[in-house]
């Protein structure tokens, strides 16, 4: 007779690593299908500045596509016998695609002024330490928009309550600021080096860093800012 417990599968190191291998890919194939509509749009676009408006507009469906892998990697289990990250991630979608839009839009619009004045900083006239300050406020405004999209995948706030909170996290948890300024280092350089394609497809992942890095973000505002 086997001593193995039946309510014990599924809940080993073994286990638990196959269904975070599953929930990820699960969820990175989700994110893509969710955002193909504009990363189709991108792919066709040239490298050329005057491209950047058009880019932005491609890159609106992705705000919710991140936010709904964000909901589904939080609230992932790590039980092989409990897995539904499809479902997950779709409830993510349907609860978080209208506030994350509210807070990408505005996001992407001011990098797009900052990336599109960037390319044609000669013709502006401006000495070149408004390039740094731009460049500087480009990437305050990434971070800031790391913690958005965190907090308004998770908790249910007003988008300006969500935008205070954001800005008030940057400098109240620098741990996961610098988390998140890692992964944009990170993401950057394997941009330059290797594909545009691959952050892409290794959101999943790297979402999933972006979350570790944030616990501290996510314990205050389920201590401090929800009921």
């Amino acid at each position: 007779m086997s001593s193995v417990r039946t309510t014990d599968f599924g809940t080993g190191v073994l286990s638990r690593a196959a269904a975070l291998i599953h929930t990820l890919v699960t969820v990175e194939v989700l994110l893509l299908v969710a955002a193909s509509p504009g990363l189709a749009g991108l792919f066709l676009l040239g490298a050329d500045p005057s491209n950047l408006p058009l880019a932005a507009v491609c890159l609106l469906p992705l705000g919710p596509a991140l936010s709904a892998a964000l909901y589904a990697l939080h609230h992932r289990s790590r039980d092989l016998t409990e897995l539904r990250p499809a479902r997950a991630y779709w409830r993510g979608w349907r609860l978080g695609a209208l506030p994350a839009l509210k807070l990408w839009t505005p996001l992407l619009a001011w990098l797009t002024v900052i990336a599109f004045t960037l390319t044609h900083f000669s013709a502006t006239g401006l000495p070149g330490w408004w390039a740094v300050l731009l460049a500087a406020i480009g990437v305050v405004s990434l971070l800031w928009g790391a913690h958005a999209l965190v907090l308004t995948s998770l908790f249910t706030f007003r988008t300006r309550d969500t935008a205070r909170l954001a800005a008030y996290f940057l400098l109240r948890h620098g741990r996961a600021t610098l988390a998140a300024a890692s992964l944009l280092v990170l993401t950057a350089a394997a941009t330059a080096l290797l594909t545009e394609a691959l952050p892409a497809l290794l959101a999943a992942p790297l979402l999933l860093s972006l979350l570790h890095g944030s616990r501290p973000v996510i314990a205050e505002t389920q201590e401090e800012f929800t009921a």
